[in-house]
Formats: structure tokens, C-alpha cells, sequence
């Protein structure tokens, strides 16, 4: 064989190895980018990845570690580069995999946790993904005082902008993202809430980051919140649905948290405080804290249908209402114990009409000025006692509208009061009152 010959044969293996590394380098995925989002007691990792990719995982102890093995993924992700803010990871790392052609990732804990992976499709602004879901199995416990709560003269009101960070929410035909709408909403209303005196607004987050919806009632309970009100957009698989609506929790879910609520506390008598020191029987003592509980969320359930009614009046308003009356459902979101809670669907994000509506600035402060006026109208009339605006109601002369059957004397005894202070403070002479007069119960 010539010296040419050689040289071409030479040429095309090595062109021939080219093409076949070429080929074998475009079937590997590649990771894109790697989201950490921690909350309370658990931490969600989101894994960008260029293409769909099986995968494997497992845990070692001793130190704690997940470790996920992909499927012919090339390792050229920087991890150095994740912002990691999670209590539970300590950082994140490559390490040998079994297959040259597969990549191990090494996740170093900080505490034994339990493990859930699963993947995800692409979605309108999403490619595939790999979620990564840690649960603390040991977390820190919540010391439950029995002392009574102070009771702040302000009343509170907890604001929830539903999704955020890698949890989008729903997605409008133009792309717009839910999380970025309710954001919007909750911090107009924040600002007109926090200006009026007497009222104070707590967000459970002001910023574009993922909490879980089991973690948001706390806000509520660590604040002894009178209300909490969490905003969110609806959408359907059609764009015709259109309209607000307003949720409530359901009994059932309700009832069931209670369940959940007494097996997580230490010992009953935490729920009854100093109750507790004067009921020695175990059970007994289980059936008060049942009770006093059932009571308390019962009136809590009251009080959010009442003001899902008063939303649903000022937001018909500004928008059609898909839904006229509160509605019930099983939503993690409402189950605070003691707090009235409610979820407001401000419009269908999937309606084009509507989400033309909701990227509108004026439009969305007008939702934010409804549902501060359902909030002022409830609390004027039925202020938390102890608080600023209980004062100030407490503060004003009573007054009565005289109806059909009404006489001074009736009225004195029915207020108890003093007949003659009846008639001075009032002006009147003798004993005829006119139905519709307005009269001014003096005090005792």
C-alpha cells in the first residue's frame, strides 16, 4: 500500500471517529440550570435539562447524601454557580458515575431527609425538568405557649400572592404568569391596607420565591392574624370561562386538620392553657381541647363565608363573577385553625378578555381597592375586641331606629337605662317616639 493510500485511510477514521463523537455528544443531555427553593421544613431542587433523561437515585448515611444518577448527561454544569439558601443542603457536587456516558450528582444534606423525584414535560416557558422534592424528617419543633396571645390593637391582615419562583401558577395565552399578577394585586392591597389606621398588612412574601402551600396558614398563626385573604388567577383547559370567584375552606378539610393539629401537639393540654390545670382525666381533657377547637373554627368558617360575601358584592363591581356565592373546597392554603381565611380568584388568566384586563395597572388596583373595601366593611361592623377600632365603636353613643311596637319605656328597659335619661338625652317631653326616629342610648 502507497504512502497516499495510508494517508487517506488514516484520514477518514479520524473523520470517521469525529462524526461518531459528534453524533454521541449531541445525544447527551445537558443540564441548563438548577433552581433551589426552601421553605419551612422541606426544600424543592428544579433541574433544567436540555432533553428527556431517565434517571436513578439513592441515599447514603454517615454523612447524609441524596445521589442522583442521569442517564447519558455530559458534566459540564457549574454547581458553584446555584444559589443555595436551603437549611437542608449543604451543597452540591459531582462524583463517578458507574457509566462514563452518565452523570452522578451528589447532594450533601444537613439532615436526614426523605426524597421525592419526579419529571416534568415541557410546558409553554418550561423545558423538560427534573424535580427534586426534600422533606425535613426532623424538624425543628414548634414550641406552643399557653399563655394567651397579646392581642395587637392593630388588626391584622395576612396577604398571600399565590405561586411564585419555579412555582409559575397558570400561564395566559400571551404567557403571562399568575405568580407575577397576584403579586402585583397583593402589594396594591398591601398599601392600601397599611394606610388605613388601624389595619396592618403581613405578605407571606413580597418577592418572586417559592413557599408551599402547607406553609402559608402559618404566617397567619405566628401573627394571630384576624384574617388572611391569598390571591390567586384561575384558568380552565378552554379560554371561554371567565369571572371572579371566592373559596372557602370545606368542613371536611377543616375537621381534618383539626385531627392532624391535635396528633402533632405534644400534649392536649397545650391547646387549653390553663384549663388544663383544673382537668386531671386525659380524656376529658381531649375532649375540651376537641371542643374548643371545633367551636373556634366553626366561627372561623362563619366569619370567612361572611366576608366572601362582602368580596363578592364589591367585586362585581369591577368584574363579572363567575361564581355568586362562596364556594368550599379542600385548599391547604385556608387552614389556619382560628383564622378566617379565604381564596380570591380575581379572573380566568386562561380567558384572553381577562388577561388582557389583568395586565392592565388600573385594572388590577381596582380589584386591590375591592377587596380592601370588603375587608374595611367587615371589620368596621365586627372589630376583633382589644383592637383600635373596637375602641372607637365602643367609643360612640349608641343609637337605635325606633320600628313599629317601640315605646320609650320598652326601649329603657331594653337597654337599661334610666327612663328620664332616655327622654333628656333625646329632648323628648312626654312618651311618643315616630317610627324611623333615631334615637341616642345614653349611657348607664
Amino acid at each position: 500500500m502507497n504512502q497516499n493510500a495510508v494517508a487517506c485511510k488514516v484520514v477518514s477514521s479520524i473523520l470517521a471517529l469525529f462524526v461518531s463523537l459528534t453524533a454521541y455528544a449531541q445525544t447527551q443531555s445537558n443540564i441548563t440550570d438548577i433552581r433551589i427553593s426552601p421553605s419551612n421544613d422541606s426544600t424543592r431542587i428544579v433541574v433544567d435539562i436540555s432533553q428527556q433523561t431517565r434517571f436513578s437515585y439513592f441515599n447514603l448515611q454517615s454523612p447524609e447524601r441524596l445521589v442522583v444518577d442521569f442517564k447519558d448527561t455530559n458534566r459540564k454544569f457549574n454547581f458553584s454557580k446555584v444559589d443555595n439558601t436551603s437549611r437542608l443542603i449543604k451543597k452540591i457536587r459531582y462524583s463517578k458515575p458507574k457509566l462514563a456516558s452518565d452523570m452522578r450528582m451528589v447532594i450533601e444534606l444537613n439532615k436526614d431527609i426523605d426524597a421525592q423525584l419526579f419529571s416534568l414535560e415541557p410546558g409553554a416557558d418550561f423545558g423538560y425538568r427534573i424535580v427534586i422534592d426534600l422533606k425535613d424528617l426532623n424538624p425543628t419543633p414548634v414550641v406552643t405557649s399557653t399563655a394567651a396571645p397579646r392581642r395587637d390593637k392593630d388588626i391584622i391582615i395576612v396577604i398571600d400572592a399565590g405561586h411564585g419562583g419555579v412555582d409559575p401558577g397558570s400561564i395566559g395565552p400571551q404567557g403571562t404568569y399568575e405568580k407575577n399578577i397576584t403579586l402585583s394585586i397583593s402589594k396594591m392591597l398591601e398599601k392600601r391596607v397599611n394606610e388605613e389606621v388601624g389595619l396592618r398588612a403581613i405578605m407571606t412574601r413580597h418577592g418572586d420565591y417559592y413557599i408551599s402551600p402547607n406553609d402559608r396558614p402559618d404566617f397567619a398563626t405566628k401573627e394571630n392574624a384576624d384574617l388572611l385573604i391569598s390571591i390567586h388567577a384561575d384558568a380552565f383547559t378552554t379560554p371561554q370561562p371567565r369571572g371572579g370567584s371566592v373559596w372557602v375552606l370545606s368542613k371536611g378539610r377543616a375537621d381534618s386538620e383539626l385531627g392532624r393539629l391535635l396528633e402533632r401537639t405534644e400534649r392536649d393540654s397545650e391547646l387549653l392553657g390553663s384549663a388544663a390545670d383544673v382537668i386531671g382525666d386525659r380524656d376529658t381533657e381531649r375532649y375540651f381541647a376537641e371542643t374548643i377547637f371545633n367551636m373556634s373554627m366553626d366561627l372561623s368558617r362563619a366569619s370567612s363565608y361572611d366576608i366572601s360575601n362582602k368580596v363578592i358584592k364589591e367585586m362585581r363591581k369591577v368584574t363579572r363573577m363567575h361564581k355568586k356565592v362562596p364556594q368550599s373546597a379542600s385548599l391547604a392554603v385556608l387552614t389556619a385553625p382560628e383564622t378566617p381565611s379565604i381564596l380570591v380568584e380575581v379572573g380566568f388568566i386562561s380567558n384572553p378578555h381577562e388577561e388582557k384586563n389583568l395586565n392592565w395597572r388600573a385594572y388590577r388596583q381596582q380589584l386591590a381597592d375591592s377587596l380592601f373595601k370588603s375587608i374595611q366593611l367587615f371589620f368596621r361592623n365586627a372589630p376583633p375586641e382589644g383592637t383600635l377600632w373596637a375602641q372607637e365603636r365602643d367609643s360612640q353613643p349608641r343609637k337605635h331606629r325606633v320600628k313599629s311596637g317601640d315605646s320609650l319605656s320598652l326601649l329603657a328597659q331594653r337597654y337599661n337605662v334610666d327612663l328620664d335619661s332616655l327622654r333628656e338625652v333625646n329632648n323628648i317631653k312626654g312618651d311618643l317616639v315616630r317610627i324611623g326616629q333615631t334615637l341616642t342610648i345614653p349611657e348607664n
